[in-house]
Formats: structure tokens, sequence, C-alpha cells
């Protein structure tokens, strides 16, 4: 297993030192779901919400908060993104919604807190919209899904690994 790489050698944080490292493109993509009853659902799909889109305020904050990720996590690097995008897939079924979001950058560090943060604050956008007729909703598995870019080049989720 590799090293921490925000520990130094004593133990303490600190923010790693990229500025060695070579600018490459680089892409992340993140996925969260929500679970809610089947009439939440059909009201988002509907577009019957009175406090109007909800995926489009979700989609709006997604992206928002990739951009203001090294304001919430501590020690990741500010980055000038090249593109956040962030979608919504209604699955009637199991009655969610699952979010993709994806983050992309020509940098020298990659992006997947950045993806991390679009999915998980869409998600959140979702159940606060939603939480007046639906309190029981879940938000679950908030995970990378791939990334691509940088030294260690691309990595792909294993569908099994959940």
């Amino acid at each position: 297993m590799s090293r921490l790489t925000h520990l130094d050698e004593s133990g303490a944080a600190h923010m790693v030192d990229v500025g060695h490292k070579a600018e490459t493109q680089r892409r992340a993509v993140a996925q969260a779901r929500v679970l809610m009853q089947p009439e939440t659902l059909r009201l988002l799909l509907e577009g019957g919400h009175a406090k109007g889109d909800v995926f489009a305020v979700a989609r709006v904050a997604g992206i928002q908060a990739a951009k203001k990720c090294s304001d919430l996590i501590p020690l990741c690097h500010p980055l000038m993104l090249n593109a956040v995008d962030v979608s919504f897939t209604a699955d009637e079924a199991s009655s969610s919604v699952l979010i993709e979001a994806g983050c992309s950058v020509s940098g020298k560090t990659g992006v997947e807190m950045e993806a991390l943060t679009a999915a998980s604050v869409a998600a959140l956008t979702i159940y606060d919209m939603c939480k007046a007729v639906d309190r029981a909703m879940a938000i679950q598995h908030i995970v990378l899904q791939r990334k691509e870019g940088g030294k260690s080049g691309t990595w792909q989720r294993d569908q099994q690994e959940l």
C-alpha cells in the first residue's frame, strides 16, 4: 500500500508540493445516489415541485461546489477547472436518482475531489429541496468512478466493488 501523501515524515498534515509535476489533461467522474419515495421521484420527473426545477438547481449547486472544493477540503489545491458537468438519471425501479459529476483540468494534480464534491453537493441539494415532502431520503454510494491523466494514468472502478 502507498503511503499517505498528505502526511509528512512525522505524521503532520501538509499540502503536497506539486510544483515539480508536469501539467497534463486530467478528468475524474464521481457518482452519488439519492433514494426516495416513489411519489417524490414522480414529483421530480413531472416538474411539479413547488420550489421549481430541482435538477437544474442541483446541477448548478454541483458545479459551484466543484469550483469551491479547495475552500471546503483543507489540503486540496485550488484548481482552474476546464469543465464541470453534472447529470441525473432517474431509476424508477429503485426509486432513486443517480448523479454523475465529471470534472476536467489541465494541471499538476487530479480533480477527483472536485468531482466527488460536485456529486455530493448535488445530492445534498436534491435532499434540501425535497425534504419537505420526503424526510426519509437517503444519500448513498458517493464514489469515484473513473480518473484519467497524471503519472498514475487511468483508473476505473470495478462495478463489483460496491
